[in-house]
C-alpha cells in the first residue's frame, strides 16, 4: 500500500492497534476549480475522470477497495463484509480484517467507532436528519457489543459558529431529546446555531458509549483544507474511512511490545516479548479469543522462534 497524503487526518483516539482510520482533505488530487483538489464525490458534478483517478489514488493507500455507500441523510445500517454493488445507506459495519468502511461528508461529522478488542469497526454519516433520525443509535445495535466497550471518534464537521438552522431542526430534536436545547445557541430572530458535535455526543451517550474523542474541527471556516456544502454549495466530497487488520500471524514488529487490552478488554497487558521475557498473551491481542488463536498463534510463535 501507498503511504497516506500527509495532510490527510489520522484520528488521535484510543483505538486498538489493529484498527485504521484515515479521514482525506482537499489535498493530493488532480481535480480542478470548486473541487480542487481530492473530490471522491461521483455525484457532485466533478470530471468523471478525475474522480476516478483521485478514487485510484485512495485505493492505493488502504488494503481492499473501499465499500461506497449511496448517502441519503437516513439511518440504514449496511454490512460492509457483504457490500457487492451500490448500497443505500449512511452507515456500515464490518467484522472482516480488510474490509473498508467509507462515508463521504462536505459538513456532516462522521462518527468511527471501534470496540476495545478491535474485532469490529464502523462507521456513520451524521447530520442532523440522521442524527433526529437515530443514524448513530443505529450503528451502535448493529455492532452487537456492549455499548461501555465501544470507542467513537468525530471527524470534521461543520461548527457550531457556523450551523444555522430554523425552529423546525431545533424542534425536531428537542422533541425527542429535551436536553438537546443545549445544543442551540439564539443566533438572529428565528434562527439558531447549532452544535452538531454536541448533538453527537448526546446521542452517542444515550445510547451507551462514553468513550467519544475528536470533535471540534469545523469545515465551513477553513475553506483551504476542507469542501463545504453549506459555504460553497457546488463542491466537493472528503472520505472517512476505518478498517481493521489482523494480529494473528503477522511479521510486523509494530505489533509486538506494545500495550493491549487484556482478558475483558478493559486491563492492559504489558508483559514484555521476547526469548529472554515472558510472553504471555502477546500473540492472542485480546485474551477472550484465545481459545479460537492459540493455534495459529503458537505456530507464528515458532516461525518467529519467540516462546508461545
Amino acid at each position: 500500500m501507498n503511504s497516506l497524503h500527509p495532510d490527510w487526518i489520522v484520528p488521535d483516539w484510543p483505538a486498538p492497534a489493529n484498527v485504521k482510520a484515515v479521514i482525506t482533505t482537499r489535498a493530493g488530487g488532480v481535480s480542478g476549480g470548486p473541487f480542487a483538489s481530492f473530490n471522491l464525490g461521483l455525484r457532485a458534478g466533478d470530471d468523471p475522470r478525475a474522480v476516478a483517478a483521485n478514487r485510484a489514488r485512495l485505493r492505493a493507500a488502504l488494503p481492499q477497495e473501499p465499500k461506497w455507500l449511496r448517502q441519503v441523510h437516513g439511518i440504514g445500517v449496511a454490512d460492509a463484509d457483504a457490500i457487492t454493488g451500490a448500497t443505500e445507506a449512511d452507515a456500515s459495519i464490518a467484522r472482516g480484517a480488510g474490509t473498508v468502511c467509507v462515508v463521504m461528508i462536505a459538513d456532516c461529522v462522521p462518527v468511527l467507532f471501534t470496540d476495545r478488542a478491535g474485532s469490529v469497526v464502523a462507521i456513520a454519516h451524521a447530520g442532523w436528519r440522521g442524527l433526529v433520525g437515530g443514524v448513530i443509535e443505529n450503528t451502535v445495535s448493529a455492532l452487537a457489543r456492549d455499548p461501555g466497550e465501544l470507542l467513537a471518534y468525530l471527524g470534521p464537521g461543520i461548527g457550531s459558529g457556523a450551523f444555522e438552522v430554523g425552529p423546525d431542526v431545533r424542534n425536531a430534536f428537542i422533541a425527542r431529546v429535551p436536553q438537546a436545547a443545549a445544543a442551540f445557541a439564539p443566533h438572529v430572530p428565528g434562527k439558531w446555531l447549532a452544535d452538531l458535535f454536541l448533538l453527537a455526543r448526546q446521542r452517542l451517550r444515550r445510547a451507551g458509549v462514553e468513550s467519544i474523542h475528536g470533535g471540534g474541527v469545523c469545515t465551513y471556516t477553513d475553506a483551504a483544507r476542507f469542501f463545504s456544502y453549506r459555504r460553497d454549495k457546488t463542491t466537493g466530497r472528503m472520505a472517512a474511512l476505518i478498517w481493521r487488520e489482523e494480529f494473528i500471524g503477522s511479521r510486523s514488529d509494530k505489533f509486538l511490545g506494545q500495550d493491549r487490552p487484556h482478558e475483558n478488554g478493559r486491563k492492559e497487558c504489558k508483559q514484555p516479548v521476547g526469548p529472554s521475557g515472558p510472553t504471555g498473551c502477546w500473540i492472542t491481542y485480546n485474551c477472550a479469543l484465545r481459545s479460537t488463536r492459540m493455534r495459529n498463534a503458537r505456530r507464528s510463535a515458532e516461525e518467529l522462534k519467540i516462546p508461545a
